[in-house]
């Protein structure tokens, strides 16, 4: 009875230790455990200012004449242009116009009058997303009663979009006409600040 129990103990230890070496050396593959990561965000491309755009403005212009005439005055007007975005850079052109009163005087008698200002504009900005901040320069036309006068001008400008649709903003620039009324020397300063409305489509 001894010698058939252990004769039963050493087979149960053999097929144990055989049970092991066999899945030891299985060719089945493990099974592995998938393991989760997060997506990754895709990158922060901003806004897309891209498209034809029109508004309306108003403003406050300030002028001064090396010959001493100066005055300031309330504007209104209206502008138009295009924008192509490529990702973080804008690149725009604008045609605006701003129609003033602004009376030029020097205490002394002498006067003239600023009645209007053009400008053609290149642009070219910083996307932000719903914001767009951009440095501006060009030519500007002013309508005066000393004649019509020629310069160019350079400024800032910042545009928030409300909707796509829509969308506020301001900009500064400073005006600088040579040789007003064909008098070398009188040259005139003009700064216009403009509070913007402008529908994109």
């Amino acid at each position: 009875m001894k010698r058939t129990m252990k004769l039963a103990s050493a087979a149960v230890l053999a097929s144990t230790a055989f049970a092991g070496a066999t899945y030891a050396g299985s060719l089945a593959e493990p099974v592995v455990e998938p393991v989760m990561t997060a997506p990754v965000p895709a990158p922060d491309l901003g806004g897309d200012w891209t498209g034809f755009y029109t508004g309306l403005q108003l403003g406050y212009s300030d002028a001064e004449v090396d010959n001493g005439l100066e005055g300031d005055n309330g504007s209104y007007g209206f502008h138009a242009g295009y924008n192509y975005d490529f990702g973080r850079f804008v690149l725009g052109g604008e045609l605006d116009y701003d129609k003033t009163d602004i009376d030029l005087e020097d205490g002394l008698g002498a006067d003239a009058s600023i009645d209007s200002v053009a400008r053609a504009k290149i642009k070219g900005g910083y996307d932000l997303g719903n914001t767009l901040i951009y440095a501006t320069g060009g030519y500007a036309r002013a309508d005066t009663s000393l004649g019509d006068e020629d310069g160019a001008f350079y400024g800032i400008g910042m545009d928030y979009k409300i909707t796509e649709q829509y969308s506020v903003g301001a900009e500064l620039l400073e005006h600088k006409f040579d040789d007003v009324n064909g008098v070398s020397g009188d040259d005139a300063d003009v700064t216009t600040f403009n509070i913007r409305g402008s529908y994109r489509f």
